[in-house]
C-alpha cells in the first residue's frame, strides 16, 4: 500500500514495546510505525495475535477506560492488563475482531451500520402519510421500541407457538414414558406425571389413545390446580390414599405443557434452559404486519412507493437505485405524473415567504401530512437525509457488501461480512490519528473483494490513521508499509519477533516460515486432477439466492466451490448439499451443528430442490465447520477428541490408583471426588475488584492443578494428571509413544498444525479454525470405509500458508481412501489443488446465484463469466513460471 509520495516507516513515530510476555511471547521488544500499514505475520499459534490484540490493544483499552467513572467501569467488558513492562507511543486503538454477530434476531445490518437509524429519520420527516394520520416520531419506525413494534408479534416478525407434534414427538408412548417431551426432564417432570394420577388420568395408556379432551387440557390448559401428590404410588395406590384422604407427600401445582414451555422461555435466567423450551416453540410470519414487524400507523407511510418494511428489504444496491432520485432532488408527482427537481435555493425561498408572512417556517406541516403528496420541506429533508444514507452505502458497496439487506440479521452474517460492515462504520466516522487492530479482514473474501477492502483500509491510513492488522493472506502482506513476522513456530516454539521492517526484507530471515511462500512461485500440487467415480446431482435447489438451481458435484474427487461474497456458496453446500444428502441419508444435523448463540426459537428456513442420483454411493456425512467446540472452560481439546478417556484409564490401571480404588473418573475435573473442591475443578478464582477488571488468579488450594492432593499423588510415566494437562500435543505425542489410543489422535493433531496446542487449553481460547481441525482430526480417527462425503465451509480460515499444506495433505488423503470432499474456499492455492472447481456467481445477492463454471482448475480459468478465473490463472501462470 505504500506509495512513492509516502514517508518511510523508518522515519514515522513508533509504538515502542518493551518486555512484551502475554501468553507465549518471550519479553518481545519491538517497535511498531505509527501513520502506517503494518502486518503482523506467522503461523497459527506463533503468538503475532497476542502481540497486536492481547498486547497493544489491550494497553490502548487500559488507558482509555482510567478516563471512564469507576462506576461505569464495571458495566464495560474489559479485556484486561496485558503483561508487558512498558508500551509507549501508544494512540487511541479501535479493534475490528472476527466474531460473530450479536446473539439477539433484534440486531441487524442496519442497526450495526446505523442505516437504519436514517432510514426512520426519511419516514418521520419526509414520507408520505395517509390523510388525516399525524407524523410519526422516528421511534415509531422502530420495531425495537414499545410504540414502533407490531403489538401483534411484538417487533419480532413471527409469533411462536407450541404445537402437540412439538411437544409430543412420539404417541405411542405414555405419559409415565415421558411421551411430553416438552415437560421438565427429572423431578419436576415426575412431578407433574403424579399430579395427572392424582387427578385421574391414564399416564400408561399411548398418548394417541387418550381421549382429545384429555390430550388437550393436559397440554394447553391455562388452569393451575393443587392437588396431594403421592411419590412413589402405583395409580391404583394414589385412588385407595385419595378415598382415604391420607396424608400426601406434598401438595403439587399443575402446570399446562405449553404454558410451561411459554412462562419458562420468557423467564428463565438460564440459557441452557431457553434453548431447550425454544426447541418446542415453532414460528410462522406474522399475520398482522406479515414480518415486517411494525405497527400498521408506521407501515402506512411510505416514500418512493414503498414502506420502511419493504424499503429494508431491499439489497442495499437496489436501495441505493430508490434513493438516488431524491438525492438528486428528483421526486415523482402522483397527481401530475411528472417530475420536478427542487433547489434548495427554492426551498428557503418558500420558507422565507411563509416566515415573513407571519407563519412558521415548520407550520404548514401538519396540513401537508394530510396528503400523499410531498411538501417543499419535506421534499428538502429527503434530499439532504437521501444524499447522506447514499454516501453510507456507497462505502459498504465498495467492500463488497452491496447484497446484504438492511434488515439482514447479523447472527447470520459470517465474522468476515460483520467485519467489513463496522470497517465501515469506522470509515464514515473520519476519525483521525486513531490505531485500527483488525483480525484477518481478508478472511472469508474472494480476491476480487479483497481489492475493495485493501482500498479501504488505504484510505482508513490516508485519513492520518494507523492499521495493524494480523493476517496470512499473502498479497496483503506484499501490500504493507511494514512487517513483523512472528515465530518461528507455534506455542512454545515460537513467541518471538523473527523481522520487522519492509515486506522485502524478510526474504533474507531463514528461520521465517512466512518467507518461504511470501516470496516463492504460486504452484500447486503437480498432479493430475482425479477422475470421478460417480455424479451427486442436485436439481431445483432453492434457497436464499438459489432459484431453480441444477448442480454435480463430482463423488471420489477434492471440490471446492468459489466465487464471491455473497454468491451462494455457502447456501448451496453447507446448506442445501447438507440439508438434501442428510435427510435422504437419515442424518439429523447434530445439536452441535443446530447449535448457535441465539437462545430463541427459529423459523425454519428450508432448502428446496431434490436429488436426481449419485446418493446410493454415500453412506454416511460429515460436516465439519468452525463452530466452537465447547462453550466453557470446562471443555477442551483432550476431552472433545476422547483421547482425556484413554489417558484417564491409563492412570486408574496404575497400582497406587489400584490400591485406592480410583476409577477412570476419579481423574475427570469435571466430577466431584477426584477435583479441587475450592475451585471445582477450574483451576482459577475469579477475584472481583469492581471498577477495576476482575482478576483471575490461580486457586490457592489446587495452585492452578485443577485436582486435589491425594489425586495428583497418582502418576503415570512420572507425571501426574494435571502434569499432563498442561503438556502441549508435541509433548504428549512423544511421552505417550507406546500407547496408540493415546497416540493415535496426538499424531493426527500434529499432522494438521496442532501441535502447539495444550491438551488442556480451554476450548474458550480456540479460534474458529483451531475448532474445526480439531473436529477434523476427531473425524480422522474413525476407520475409513470410503463412503463419506466431508463438507467444510473454508476450511483455511485463520491458517497461515504452511498450516494450509498439513491441512490439505489431510484432506486429499481422505479422498485417496475413497471419500469425498467438497469444501467452500477462497485460497487459490487450495483452489488450484482441487481435481474439481464449480464457480457460483457471477455477482453477489440477485446478480449470483447460478453455475457459472464447473470443471477442473485449469478448465475454469478459460471461463471468461468466471470472477474467479482471472485470480487462478496467475496460479498457474506462476507454476508454468516456475517450470
Amino acid at each position: 500500500m505504500s506509495r512513492p509520495d509516502d514517508p518511510a516507516p523508518s522515519a514515522m513515530r513508533c509504538v515502542r514495546v518493551r518486555g512484551a510476555r502475554e501468553h507465549n511471547l518471550k519479553n518481545v521488544d519491538v517497535d511498531v510505525p505509527r501513520d502506517a500499514f503494518v502486518v503482523f505475520s506467522g503461523v497459527s499459534g506463533s503468538g503475532k495475535s497476542s502481540l497486536a490484540f492481547g498486547t497493544l490493544y489491550a494497553e490502548a483499552q487500559r488507558r482509555y477506560f482510567e478516563s471512564v467513572a469507576p462506576y461505569a467501569r464495571r458495566l464495560i467488558d474489559q479485556v484486561g492488563v496485558p503483561d508487558v513492562d512498558r508500551i509507549d507511543g501508544l494512540p487511541p486503538a479501535v479493534a475490528l475482531q472476527q466474531q460473530r454477530g450479536a446473539p439477539s434476531v433484534r440486531s441487524s445490518v442496519g442497526s450495526v451500520t446505523t442505516i437504519s437509524s436514517q432510514v426512520r429519520l426519511l419516514y418521520s420527516r419526509a414520507g408520505s402519510y395517509p390523510p388525516k394520520q399525524p407524523m410519526l416520531y422516528a421511534e415509531d419506525f422502530s420495531p425495537n421500541t414499545s410504540q414502533g413494534a407490531c403489538p401483534h408479534c411484538h417487533g419480532l416478525g413471527h409469533v411462536y407457538d407450541v404445537t402437540e407434534k412439538a411437544m409430543v414427538p412420539d404417541d405411542s408412548k405414555s405419559i409415565r414414558e415421558r411421551a411430553i417431551a416438552s415437560w421438565p426432564p427429572a423431578w419436576h417432570g415426575q412431578n407433574l406425571r403424579d399430579i395427572l394420577v392424582t387427578l385421574g388420568y391414564d399416564v400408561d395408556r399411548p398418548w394417541r389413545d387418550l381421549p382429545k379432551k384429555d390430550r388437550d387440557w393436559i397440554l394447553y390448559t391455562e388452569e393451575q390446580p393443587t392437588v396431594p401428590v403421592y411419590a412413589g404410588f402405583t395409580p391404583a395406590e394414589t385412588r385407595a390414599a385419595l378415598r382415604k384422604k391420607a396424608e400426601p407427600s406434598y401438595m403439587g401445582t399443575f402446570t399446562g405443557a405449553r404454558r410451561y414451555v411459554l412462562h419458562t422461555f420468557a423467564t428463565t435466567q438460564s440459557a441452557l434452559m431457553k434453548k431447550r423450551v425454544a426447541r418446542f416453540m415453532t414460528g410462522t410470519v406474522c399475520p398482522v404486519c406479515h414480518g415486517k414487524r411494525l405497527k400498521p400507523e408506521a407501515l402506512a407511510v411510505t416514500f418512493a412507493g414503498l414502506d420502511i418494511g419493504e424499503l429494508s428489504r431491499l439489497s442495499l444496491d437496489r436501495l441505493a437505485e430508490v434513493l438516488t432520485p431524491a438525492a438528486q432532488g428528483r421526486f415523482d408527482e402522483p397527481a401530475a405524473g411528472k417530475k420536478t427537481t427542487l433547489s434548495r435555493a427554492a426551498a428557503r425561498r418558500d420558507t422565507a415567504r411563509r416566515v415573513a408572512a407571519g407563519g412558521s417556517a415548520h407550520a404548514g406541516a401538519p396540513d401537508v401530512r394530510r396528503t400523499p403528496d410531498l411538501s417543499l420541506e419535506k421534499r428538502l429533508a429527503a434530499q439532504r437525509i437521501a444524499h447522506d444514507l447514499l454516501g453510507r452505502i456507497a462505502t459498504l458497496q465498495e467492500l463488497g457488501l452491496g447484497y446484504l439487506a438492511l434488515d439482514r440479521s447479523t447472527p447470520t452474517l459470517s465474522s468476515g461480512e460483520l467485519q467489513r460492515l463496522r470497517l465501515a462504520t469506522q470509515l464514515h466516522s473520519n476519525l483521525f490519528g486513531v490505531v485500527y487492530v483488525l483480525d484477518e479482514p481478508t478472511a472469508g473474501l474472494h480476491p476480487a473483494d479483497n481489492e475493495a477492502l485493501l482500498r479501504a483500509l488505504d484510505q482508513l491510513r490516508r485519513a492520518g490513521n494507523s492499521l495493524f492488522v494480523v493476517e496470512h493472506d499473502l498479497d496483503t502482506m506484499r501490500r504493507a508499509d511494514w512487517l513483523i513476522d512472528v515465530g518461528p513456530g507455534a506455542g512454545q516454539h515460537g513467541g518471538e519477533v523473527l523481522y520487522s521492517g519492509p515486506p522485502a526484507g524478510l526474504a533474507g530471515v531463514a528461520a521465517s516460515q512466512t518467507a518461504r511462500y511470501l516470496f516463492a512461485p504460486a504452484r500447486p500440487e503437480t498432479r493430475t486432477p482425479r477422475t470421478p467415480t460417480g455424479w451427486l446431482e442436485l436439481r431445483g435447489i432453492h434457497r436464499n439466492n438459489l432459484r431453480g438451481l441444477d448442480v454435480r458435484f463430482p463423488l471420489g474427487t477434492l471440490t471446492a466451490v468459489t466465487g464471491v461474497s455473497g454468491s451462494g456458496k455457502s447456501s448451496l453446500v453447507s446448506q442445501a448439499l447438507v440439508e438434501l444428502v442428510g435427510e435422504r441419508l437419515g442424518q439429523a444435523v447434530s445439536a452441535e451443528e443446530e447449535d448457535d448463540d441465539t437462545a430463541g426459537p427459529r423459523v425454519a428456513t428450508t432448502t428446496t430442490g431434490r436429488i436426481h442420483g449419485g446418493i446410493e454411493h454415500l453412506r454416511r456425512l460429515v460436516r465439519v465447520d468452525q463452530r466452537p467446540i465447547g462453550r466453557t472452560p470446562r471443555s477442551n481439546l483432550a476431552t472433545y477428541t476422547g483421547l482425556f478417556d484413554a489417558v484417564r484409564k491409563l492412570f486408574a490401571a496404575t497400582p497406587t490408583a489400584r490400591a485406592r480404588r480410583y476409577d477412570a473418573g476419579r481423574f475427570s475435573f469435571n466430577v466431584a471426588g477426584g477435583r479441587c473442591d475450592t475451585c471445582e475443578g477450574e483451576g482459577f478464582v475469579s477475584v472481583e475488584l469492581l471498577f477495576m477488571p476482575s482478576v483471575y488468579a490461580p486457586c490457592p488450594t489446587c495452585h492452578g492443578a485443577r485436582y486435589n492432593d491425594k489425586t495428583l499423588q497418582v502418576t503415570w510415566g512420572g507425571k501426574n494428571i494435571a502434569e499432563v494437562l498442561r503438556m502441549t500435543v508435541d509433548e504428549a505425542r512423544g511421552f505417550f509413544a507406546d500407547e496408540p489410543s493415546v497416540h493415535r489422535p496426538l499424531a493426527l493433531l500434529h499432522d494438521i498444525g496442532l501441535g502447539y496446542l495444550r491438551l488442556g487449553q480451554p476450548a474458550t481460547e480456540l479460534s474458529g479454525g483451531e475448532a474445526q481441525r480439531i473436529k477434523l482430526a476427531t473425524e480422522l480417527q474413525r476407520a475409513q470405509r470410503g463412503d463419506t462425503l466431508y463438507v467444510l465451509d473454508e476450511p483455511s480460515t485463520g491458517l497461515h500458508p504452511a498450516d494450509v499444506d498439513k491441512l490439505m495433505a489431510r484432506l486429499q488423503g481422505l479422498v485417496d481412501a475413497g471419500n469425498t470432499v467438497v469444501l467452500v474456499e477462497h485460497d487459490l492455492r487450495i483452489v488450484a489443488a482441487s481435481d474439481w472447481v464449480i464457480d457460483v456467481g457471477p455477482g453477489a445477492g440477485e446478480a449470483g446465484g447460478r453455475v457459472v463454471a464447473s470443471g477442473p482448475p485449469r478448465a475454469v480459468c478459460q471461463v471468461e463469466d468466471s470472477r474467479t478465473a482471472p485470480y487462478l490463472r496467475r496460479q498457474f501462470a506462476d507454476d508454468a513460471d516456475g517450470e
